[in-house]
């Protein structure tokens, strides 16, 4: 699966990379999504869900119990219920958009992706702004050459050697990131940059 995540993330990068139109990134902020301000290797890491607000914490499990039923239509329910962003190129239905995507898998692998995604520790970004944000996996606010040996093993439950070298040259995390507003709204779901 690794190595097929390695190719697919070259071919995210190469989809997503193409300048975006702005209706798709209405919602949040393209720098929340993109590369965060707070990007350091001091930002705190979240591993304890008891310190999530309620509503961020009941959707995190809604989604992740749509996920691990396999079932496409139930995530991209939740996906159309929030206008959660799943791509930097408009794209609106998940379902559709993850079949194209995945297409050995028939959108599957999304779904495994997203419940290790959200299985991850998180960071908190823009605390007690408009534009504050739960994301995960937390390698999306860190500096991969400032990562810790313990945090570089997390990063390869998710990603190949290949894909963290290719990473490091692109300067950022570039994966499946997943982020949930303070109010409970799923606000994105997108890989790339």
């Amino acid at each position: 699966m690794k190595l097929g995540r390695s190719i697919l993330t070259l071919g995210l990068l190469a989809a997503f990379s193409a300048a975006a139109p702005a209706a798709a990134q209405t919602k949040v902020k393209p720098e929340i999504i993109r590369e965060p301000k707070q990007k350091s290797a001091a930002a705190e890491v979240i591993r304890d869900l008891s310190r999530l607000p309620d509503p961020v914490r009941k959707k995190r499990d809604e989604i992740l119990a749509a996920a691990r039923t396999g079932d496409l239509a139930k995530v991209a329910a939740i996906v159309g219920a929030d206008q959660t962003t799943i791509s930097f190129g408009g794209e609106t239905d998940a379902a559709e958009f993850w079949k194209k995507t995945f297409p050995d898998s028939d959108g599957a692998e999304v779904l495994a992706t997203l419940i290790e995604i959200l299985e991850m520790p998180l960071v908190q970004l823009d605390k007690g702004n408009a534009q504050e944000m739960f994301v995960w996996p937390y390698f999306h606010a860190m500096q991969l050459d400032k990562l810790t040996p313990a945090q570089r093993v997390e990063l390869f439950r998710l990603v190949t050697a290949y894909d963290f070298r290719e990473m490091q040259k692109f300067g950022s995390y570039n994966f499946f990131r997943a982020g949930i507003a303070p109010d409970g709204r799923w606000m994105f779901f997108v890989a790339g940059d």
